[in-house]
């Protein structure tokens, strides 16, 4: 009898991990993988069976760095919604995309996703770690080496020179 209880009193609670779980060992095979955070998740070049993946997950919003003359020969944006993931794409094209505009963008994604479990990607995480460090210093307003430490926490490599560069050009 009591057993019945239970199972009723647990249908009715609702699951009891938060927003941010999600099955990590689905995530082994896409490339580049790294959680900096407990709802957040960086990786590399998708395919689409990569976006099945991480929709199976449990990511709610996948953010797209690439531009449209890297596609891998599949409608990212056409599967991910198909899933029912939240979809956005932010071209960065290299240092000359690495903005204020765009990393508000970013700033302002992340907010609409709250605690949401949210994947972002570009071919390997460093234009995400890039973005992240200038987020990190214009929008947060952390020093640069603060920041420059952030993005690298969240794939920034190659790219360093040039946030370095952007902190320093007011225009930008």
């Amino acid at each position: 009898m009591k057993a019945p209880i239970l199972l009723v009193l647990v249908l009715c609670l609702g699951p009891t991990q938060p927003t941010t779980a999600h099955d990590g060992a689905l995530l082994t095979e896409v490339p580049d993988v790294r959680q900096p955070e407990d709802h957040r998740i960086v990786s590399g070049a998708l395919d689409a069976a990569d976006v099945g993946r991480i929709r199976a997950a449990g990511v709610k919003h996948l953010i797209n760095l690439r531009t449209p003359e890297e596609s891998v020969g599949f409608d990212e944006a056409r599967i991910a919604t198909g899933l029912g993931l939240d979809y956005h794409a932010i071209p960065i094209a290299g240092a000359q995309s690495l903005t204020k505009d765009n990393a508000r963008r970013l700033d302002e994604l992340l907010e609409q996703a709250g605690d949401d479990l949210t994947l972002i990607h570009c071919a390997s995480g460093n234009r995400v770690g890039a973005l992240i460090a200038l987020r990190e210093a214009w929008i947060k307003g952390q020093p640069t080496d603060a920041a420059i430490a952030e993005g690298r926490r969240w794939g920034l490599t190659s790219l360093e020179g040039a946030v370095r560069t952007a902190l320093q050009d007011t225009s930008k």
